[in-house]
């Protein structure tokens, strides 16, 4: 461990120096690029100089740093998608820095929109398996009840595959949901779902940019095994005050942003609140008791102190409240909550090392509890963390993109569950939560990452990452090295390699049923490995027509090690530590992934296809026979295109197919007569885990939205009205299958339960 950070230590001075003997004669251009309407920030936008054929990006911040030769009459181009591009001429014979405000492009600027949306980075930039997804996409997808959802989208990607019917659960490169990391402004989101998985926690009007990782993970990324969804909130409009609001079928949410000072101080405010609980109260009847509701809730602020100084304070709560009684006996209590906060500092040190820290809140907190017939069962689970970070990221020259930081986490965690015959009272005992003993741990790491362009057709990111765990009972110290090599082959397409080692000390044990949160969150222990992943990935990648279509295909193959299951026949009892009852192996996942996007014209979308195997295997299960991961998709099709009509009318279609999940049927069954209503008469048989796959997964969605500029309240207003049509032609979807026994054969007979059919919706939003 102290021999490889006396590497880190050499790598970065090594880098250091050869800057001070060869940047003597150069000069940097450094600036931020932001929105001209609103002052937000501008992430990923290209800065390009087209007479050297070189350039750069602006990072996450919006910052963007190039050092190049000393010339006469330099042109740069400043471009991004949606956004007229603008043209700087400067004589660089000194350090420059340039503010740069993009101008939004109108709909009646259709040409310059697709000059300034052409980019190269798919081939050129030496990164594979990251999709930026645009939040214009995001909010004109068709989605139940009419609620844009980022974690539909995310769905509909290469690598991906979706959980249950119509829930945000997603599930990438064969890997489990605890394995995708959720971040908000860097803060982790443990349950990123509302209402049993229906909805995400993410309000679309409050994000600014959200893009996904699968593969080729720079070193500044770590903790998970399969993705990072990594998640940016806007920062307020600077310039002028903002509302904007929708209203759908079962949920209404409103945004609220303006200056505090304008041009250095700016705020968003924005919530979401659901109104099932009041819809649902004429049907009660009989003795029925229901109730649902769920809200979440964003708010930030940012101060720009200096030109070299700036702070962001943003917060986010979401809450799921649901309870369910019958007459019989027969509920359930369903509570689960989010709520983070992060203070980040932004400081440019000079015009070519910029620094960000932040200091990060998290509390995650489930409580379920049921009673059926005379058992009773409680799961309850929370989490509070406390993280710093800081990151340095340093440009030399268009050459180099260095990054290098660390991170630090203090994990709180407490767990509890049982399960039990009622007693004689017929009341549920109440838990002592101040009796049940917290478990404290350190999860830390120190990384170096290097993004290097050797010559015109040969580039570089490679890096290394040192995580670590530390606990009372055991601690973990390891290395994940880190690379991704571009090679071009042609004027727009390039072959890309990637290896990727990765850990994770938590473990979110598994319920039946995915979609439900009653899944608890558990530490690294003594006897509970950290799981560690090994990825290789190859991908041939090329642009058409001048960039306005991108293609691609990625071939990996992913090792997982120490994958945690509970044990066959566990049942919860009342405890504290779960290892007792897991069993552990391995997984493994190939595939291909296809993915066809077009950016530009009237017409816009993408194609993805992904054809893949996952498999586990656990000594303690299945005979300690290889058995499909439980979602294991081998075809996952999804298509998606955005048509402008009119510059009113935009059309929206979403077309989905997947191979259906596995679960496992029984072979047999032995007789028992008056064994109990819970066997059906009969104890069944299994020779195998996960050994039937149900029919195949397939759904239409369609929507059209009418946009029109009016006036309201003495303002000029956009109106939008969204009609959408959920699961167009009723496709009875398998949910899950059950089994009875036909009372005339006395066989038994497979039920299939299907969830959503059509669903229409309609929605109407507001912008002034």
């Amino acid at each position: 461990m102290r021999n490889w950070m006396g590497c880190v230590c050499m790598v970065i001075l090594f880098e250091l120096i050869l800057v001070n003997l060869f940047a003597q004669q150069k000069f940097t251009v450094s600036g931020t690029i932001t929105d001209e309407k609103n002052g937000e920030i501008l992430i990923g936008a290209n800065v390009y100089i087209a007479s050297l054929k070189t350039g750069a990006s602006s990072n996450e911040y919006g910052f963007f740093s190039l050092t190049l030769p000393k010339t006469d009459s330099l042109l740069i181009v400043f471009n991004y998608i949606g956004y007229t591009p603008q043209i700087k001429k400067i004589d660089l014979d000194k350090n420059y820095t340039l503010n740069i405000k993009l101008i939004p492009t109108s709909f009646e600027l259709n040409e310059v929109v697709v000059s300034g949306e052409r980019s190269n980075e798919n081939f050129e930039k030496p990164e594979m398996g990251i999709i930026n997804i645009p939040l214009k996409k995001i909010k004109s997808m068709p989605a139940i009840f009419g609620e844009s959802d980022v974690l539909k989208v995310i769905q509909l990607l290469p690598g991906v595959q979706a959980g249950n019917e119509g829930t945000t659960g997603f599930f990438v490169r064969g890997g489990n949901a605890d394995q995708n990391l959720v971040q908000l402004d860097e803060a982790t989101v443990y349950n990123p779902n509302h209402l049993f998985g229906l909805f995400s926690t993410f309000n679309t009007r409050a994000l600014n940019n959200v893009e996904l990782i699968k593969g080729g993970f720079p070193a500044q990324y770590g903790g998970r095994l399969s993705s990072v969804l990594d998640i940016k909130m806007k920062e307020g409009n600077s310039k002028h005050y903002e509302v904007q609001g929708g209203i759908g079928l079962i949920s209404s949410q409103l945004t609220v942003e303006g200056p505090i000072k304008k041009d250095k101080a700016s705020f968003i405010i924005s919530g979401r609140r659901t109104y099932i609980d009041l819809l649902i109260k004429p049907f009660l009847k009989g003795g029925l008791k229901a109730n649902y509701n769920f809200y979440d809730f964003n708010a930030k602020v940012n101060w720009q102190v200096s030109q070299k100084d700036r702070i962001f304070l943003s917060a986010f709560r979401g809450n799921d409240d649901a309870f369910y009684k019958e007459s019989s006996g027969i509920s359930y209590g369903v509570f689960f909550g989010n709520s983070t906060a992060t203070l980040r500092w932004n400081h440019i040190f000079s015009n070519k090392l910029f620094l960000n820290t932040s200091l990060i809140y998290t509390t995650y907190l489930q409580k379920i509890s049921t009673v059926q017939d005379n058992n009773f069962s409680q799961t309850y689970s929370a989490i509070n963390d406390i993280q710093g970070k800081t990151e340095f990221q340093f440009f030399p020259n268009p050459r180099h993109i260095l990054k290098f930081g660390s991170s630090y986490i203090n994990h709180r965690f407490l767990s509890y569950g049982r399960s039990e015959t009622l007693p004689a009272t017929k009341m549920v005992p109440d838990v002592n939560l101040s009796q049940l003993p917290d478990k404290y741990f350190t999860e830390f790491a120190i990384y170096v990452n290097d993004e290097f362009t050797i010559n015109k057709r040969l580039s570089l990111n490679y890096g290394a990452r040192a995580p670590g765990f530390i606990s009372p009972q055991a601690s973990y110290y390891r290395v994940e090295p880190r690379a991704t090599l571009k090679i071009g082959v042609g004027p727009s397409s390039s072959v890309k390699a990637s290896y990727t080692v990765m850990n994770q000390f938590l473990h979110l044990i598994p319920s039946s049923t995915a979609a439900l949160p009653t899944d608890i969150w558990i530490p690294t222990s003594d006897k509970t490995k950290p799981q560690i992943s090994k990825q290789y990935a190859l991908g041939y990648f090329k642009n058409f027509k001048e960039n306005m279509i991108e293609a691609s295909v990625e071939l990996y193959y992913k090792n997982m090690y120490n994958q945690v299951l509970f044990a066959e026949g566990n049942q919860l009892r009342v405890a504290t530590n779960l290892d007792s009852g897991l069993v552990y192996g391995k997984g493994e996942s190939y595939g291909a992934e296809f993915f066809v996007k077009k950016n530009t014209g009237k017409l816009t979308g993408w194609i993805s296809y992904t054809l893949s195997k996952s498999n586990q295997k656990f000594d303690d299960l299945n005979f300690g026979k290889q058995f499909p991961f439980k979602y294991d998709r081998r075809h996952v099709l999804s298509i998606t295109g955005s048509y402008e009509l009119t510059e009113r009318w935009n059309l929206n279609t979403v077309f989905s197919f997947s191979s259906g999940n596995v679960f496992t049927v029984p072979t047999g069954r032995i007789s028992a007569l008056n064994a109990g209503t819970i066997f059906e008469g009969s104890y069944y048989l299994y020779e195998g885990r996960n050994n039937y796959r149900l029919s195949p997964y397939h759904r239409l969605d369609l929507s059209a939205s009418y946009k029109k500029k009016s006036k309201m309240f003495n303002r000029l207003c956009e109106k939008e009205w969204v009609f959408g049509l959920y699961n167009t032609y009723s496709r009875q979807n398998p949910y899950f299958i059950y089994f009875l026994i036909d009372p005339k054969t006395n066989q038994p007979k497979a039920k299939q339960v299907s969830l959503l059919p059509i669903i229409p919706s309609v929605s109407f939003n507001f912008k002034f």
